[in-house]
């Protein structure tokens, strides 16, 4: 039977967290101890809401946001309503942080991506700031997002990182679309592709180009006194810090540096934030190749390669079907199909036989072949890819169109902080 873990997606790895533990100041190390007993709690809260089905379902708002104080109270129950959409704006930097880091993060997936909102439907967005005294992390438990303040010495509010916001709402976005399970590889994949929009809401909140973007995850989060660049580093995985306090970066950028670790809460269900640097790198290397806005030609594949995935789908799988993806948008042997493939080379993944040597009658656009050999049901699937020829073919006419039209517009009319990028429309298309 296939185990599944209905953790909370925090952004604080259990490890760093643990490293606190061992601290000289109390203060600290208090701070940590409350912080993992709090998690664990709330932990087990959503594995019963999961399991009997309570509150998980709410009426579609078009992404409404609501704004909440936990006053510092360890409990979501009982916070105070402090901004909406049609209220005053808060007084309260973190409020405001977390109001406009939900807006832009919403704002992308309209506007990039064509998505209503987490699960498309238009789910509410729901923030709660100010949660415990000095929590240390920040999270997604299915339903909203939650801030911590942070302990004043390792780290701050939480709130104040927009990458963050958005690694932790793209957790929602692909518990609805794939339901990645979070442990192992499956697990490892489904935080990187966290970290992967997390970075693209930021790169196009900013304009940034593959090239000009830092793409760490959490640079915002220590406070001045610790000496490290970020939680992680897509662009270096293993050099986002190296310091006495939580020693040295343990993320991988390649299979064969892959951390083998216990597939429980203590090994941090199989390393799911340390492996997370190999499918990181790929991405990164990915967006460099191709060139220009990263959110564009690589975030579309990486979008809807994770659309065509399943719960088990792993570093392999996956590859495979961003390279079916590459070609399926931009063609058999495109820049972007062979940065993609290149890419993969590059952190130890070879694109597999089958996925490099499509035979005629087994190909489904976008996935894995058609047939019994793929374990599918070939009828249904036969019917979906004549629908997703019919659909690849007007993805290229309009990708004609779309090239004519980015020839006479500037980068900020192309897809800067307000624009919508030229992918937005094949994002349109291949979701319809």
């Amino acid at each position: 039977m296939t185990r599944t873990c209905r953790c909370l997606n925090c952004i604080i790895p259990p490890h760093l967290l643990r490293r606190l533990l061992e601290s000289e100041s109390r203060e600290v190390r208090q701070a940590a101890m409350n912080t993992l007993l709090n998690s664990a709690r709330l932990r087990g809260q959503r594995s019963l809401r999961a399991t009997f089905g309570i509150g998980l379902s709410a009426a579609p708002t078009d992404g409404r946001r609501s704004i909440f104080d936990c006053e510092n109270r360890a409990r979501i129950a009982g916070a105070v309503l402090v901004q909406t959409e049609q209220g005053e704006a808060s007084r309260d930097t973190s409020v405001t942080r977390a109001f406009e880091g939900l807006g832009t993060t919403r704002q992308f997936y309209r506007e990039v991506l064509n998505r209503n909102s987490i699960d498309d439907r238009g789910m509410r967005l729901d923030g709660y700031v100010h949660f415990d005294t000095s929590y240390n992390n920040a999270f997604w438990d299915g339903q909203q997002m939650v801030f911590g303040d942070g302990d004043g010495v390792v780290f701050t509010d939480f709130t104040s990182s927009l990458d963050v916001i958005a690694h932790e709402l793209a957790h929602g976005v692909t518990e609805h679309v794939a339901g990645l399970e979070y442990h192992l590889q499956s697990g490892a994949l489904n935080e990187s592709m966290s970290d992967v929009f997390g970075s693209l809401v930021k790169h196009w909140s900013l304009g940034q180009t593959a090239d000009q973007a830092d793409w760490l995850i959490g640079a915002e989060v220590f406070t001045p006194g610790v000496d490290a660049d970020a939680l992680r580093s897509m662009k270096a995985p293993g050099t986002a810090y190296d310091n006495d306090t939580f020693g040295k970066d343990p993320q991988p950028d390649r299979m064969s540096k892959f951390v083998q670790l216990p597939d429980t809460e203590e090994g941090d269900w199989g390393g799911v934030h340390i492996n997370s640097g190999i499918p990181n790198k790929a991405f990164h290397l990915t967006a460099t190749g191709i060139g220009g806005y990263a959110w564009e030609a690589p975030g579309l594949i990486w979008y809807e390669a994770l659309r065509a995935s399943g719960p088990t789908t792993e570093f392999q799988e996956f590859a495979d079907r961003t390279y079916l993806m590459a070609e399926d948008l931009y063609g058999a042997g495109s820049i972007e199909q062979q940065a993609v493939q290149d890419a993969w080379r590059q952190v130890g993944i070879r694109i597999s036989r089958t996925a490099a040597r499509r035979r005629p009658g087994q190909r489904r656009k976008g996935d894995l072949l058609v047939g019994e050999e793929a374990g599918y049901d070939g009828g249904a699937l036969a019917a979906l890819s004549r629908q997703m020829e019919t659909l690849s073919a007007q993805v290229h006419a309009l990708s004609k169109e779309v090239s004519a039209l980015k020839g006479d517009r500037t980068p900020s009319e192309a897809g800067g902080p307000r624009g919508r990028p030229a992918n937005a429309k094949l994002g349109r298309l291949a979701n319809s």
